[in-house]
């Protein structure tokens, strides 16, 4: 394998979520006490942790299965959809780790924000990839509709914490 094999490889959309983990990994522990893991998952029913974390691994697979190009001008746009939707994200947890005992934090929109942002950039990524590695035509939508089902699962989890401690 040459290096612009490898690099053709490397290259792809699984990129664009770096930032969005790094930015998890690094301020989960600054969030309020109900999104700390200890309690963000306890009690919640094994099939809601199976179907989230699954459908969560099934997008980041794909991701990694999308080169990453931004040459077209629906790819642009996406970008700019990424890009929104990474700040808007990126805000949304900015306002719970500053502003825990405000009336956006405290609300059911506020707290869920960082459940529902996702769909911006996420959907950005969608509309950034055109292809897959592999001979299987590419579909905005199987990318889209992938990300749907996760985000369905994950937002009924905070919705499900929400009302525990509400």
């Amino acid at each position: 394998m040459n290096i612009e094999t490898i690099k053709k490889y490397l290259l792809n959309c699984f990129l664009l979520t770096l930032p969005i983990m790094i930015w998890n990994i690094v301020l989960t522990n600054k969030l309020p006490q109900e999104y700390q893991p200890e309690i963000f998952w306890k009690d919640i029913p094994a099939w809601l942790k199976y179907a989230e974390n699954i459908s969560r691994t099934l997008v980041f697979i794909l991701t990694l299965l999308m080169p990453l190009s931004i040459s077209t001008l629906t790819q642009k746009r996406g970008f700019i959809l990424y890009l929104g939707g990474t700040i808007l994200y990126f805000a949304s947890w900015l306002v719970l780790i500053y502003f825990p005992e405000s009336s956006w934090s405290s609300n059911i929109f506020g707290f869920m924000a960082p459940a529902y942002t996702p769909l911006l950039w996420l959907t950005g990524i969608g509309f950034i990839g055109n292809s897959f590695y592999f001979k299987l035509p590419y579909r905005r939508w199987f990318f889209i509709l992938t990300v749907i089902i996760f985000l369905m699962f994950h937002n009924f989890h905070t919705m499900t914490i929400y009302f525990r401690i509400h």
